[in-house]
């Protein structure tokens, strides 16, 4: 059974940092691209991150392209998303996904995890 368990989303003042965590399990870890994808309260999901198999490209959505590092390990099978200098924008609840295929123009998930919240506020 595939599994993706995220962790770390916390409250956070605008301007700090947080580092979040998603530990899969249940598949080959490596033989996939993981994503990050987010949903802010009210609206819809939005695409923030996508990292290939062994880590040597990455993608980032426009809105937080210089701000955000995703990175993984592979050994531990685990997905990061370090958060930078954060806005009160970016307040949503983060999920990691495991990627089924790229048609092309998007990715196509077939698991998710359950998501962690990370909320910006002074």
């Amino acid at each position: 059974e595939v599994q993706l368990v995220e962790s770390g989303g916390d409250l956070v003042q605008p301007g700090g940092s947080l580092r979040l965590s998603c530990a899969a399990s249940g598949f080959t870890f490596d033989d996939y691209v993981m994503s990050w994808v987010r949903q802010a309260p009210g609206k819809g999901l939005e695409w923030v991150s996508a990292i290939n198999w062994n880590g040597d490209n990455t993608y980032y959505a426009e809105s937080v392209r210089g701000r955000f590092t995703i990175s993984r390990d592979n050994a531990k099978t685990t997905l990061y998303l370090q958060m930078n200098s954060l806005k009160s924008e970016d307040a949503a609840v983060y999920y990691c996904a495991k990627a089924r295929y790229y048609t092309g123009s998007y990715y196509v998930y077939d698991n998710w995890g359950q998501g962690t919240q990370v909320t910006v506020s002074s």
